[in-house]
């Protein structure tokens, strides 16, 4: 197995025994292999065995390394400790192979997920000041999804992201893309907004964090674009700022990851608007689609 592929192996297994344990799973049934018996003798097997989960090696997801890994990220990174939050019933492990749901059955999986977050109250902040919760909006079966950070006060109210002034401008790269929105799904990493607009906390993040993951799951995509730090650092657990995280594919169970400037950052810095159409470039041109044309 070469070095990449037993990254791979790595991560795949760390995000499912994580995923186990935020499920609630404490204990692991360890079976004893059976010894070999000849025609004329037996012998008795050991009943299965309870372990603790604790035996197992520390599951917390990896820091983001890109898919090639470069010098630097070909050493073995230190094993970090297993973070200590609320069991994620929601939670579920990020998909290795491609899902074979239809468009109609996925759709209905997330609105069933959206009647659950609808009377989500976790973050009693946040259930006391929404006005509605702000779920996700687009093709079930998008090839490409996006995550921005949490609803602002235009979601809040209309129920969806990316809706105001920072969403027009998301829909224009979008059309510079030869897409429209409805070929694309959105989500966020909170569903309710933060008062004030405030960024998200790390409780608040880790309570929505399940229904999240489940989106991801159901829908599949081949390609997450993460629109700012804050997708990024809960999406993938870096605190790089975003100009370090550009340029480099990321994993994230099957899809491939893309970390750029959030809209709003281009509104309050035009010029940066350059870097996120060459981070458009470099997505589409892996996905063989040539997009140097509408520079």
């Amino acid at each position: 197995m070469n070095q990449d592929a037993k990254i791979r192996s790595q991560r795949a297994v760390r995000q499912l025994l994580e995923s186990w344990q935020r499920s609630g799973v404490t204990h692991l049934r360890q079976m004893e292999p059976v010894p070999q018996m000849s025609a004329d003798a037996t012998s008795s097997v050991e009943a299965p065995q309870e372990i603790p989960m604790q035996t197992v090696a520390p599951t917390v997801p990896l820091p983001p390394q890109p898919i090639v890994p470069s010098p630097q990220t070909s050493k073995t990174p230190e094993e970090p400790t297993v973070e200590s939050d609320q069991t994620r019933k929601e939670m579920s492990v990020p998909r290795t192979t491609k899902s074979k749901l239809n468009k109609g059955d996925r759709q209905a999986e997330l609105d069933i997920l959206a009647t659950k977050v609808s009377k989500c109250t976790r973050c009693p902040e946040l259930a006391e000041t929404r006005t509605q919760t702000v779920f996700g909006v687009g093709n079930p079966r998008a090839k490409i999804m996006f995550i921005g950070e949490a609803p602002g006060a235009d979601e809040d109210k209309q129920g969806e992201p990316f809706v105001g002034r920072a969403g027009k401008l998301l829909d224009k790269i979008i059309e510079a893309c030869q897409l429209k929105r409805s070929d694309i799904y959105i989500a966020n990493i909170l569903r309710c907004r933060p008062p004030g607009n405030r960024n998200p906390s790390d409780l608040e993040a880790s309570n929505c964090r399940g229904f999240l993951d489940a989106q991801i799951e159901i829908v599949d995509p081949d390609y997450i674009v993460c629109w700012g730090s804050v997708a990024a650092k809960n999406l993938l657990h870096s605190d790089l700022p975003i100009g370090k995280m550009r340029g480099d594919f990321y994993e994230y169970g099957r899809a491939k990851v893309v970390c750029t400037y959030h809209p709003s950052y281009l509104l309050r810095n035009p010029s940066a608007k350059k870097n996120v159409w060459e981070d458009m470039i470099y997505l589409f041109a892996d996905m063989g689609i040539d997009l140097k044309t509408q520079d």
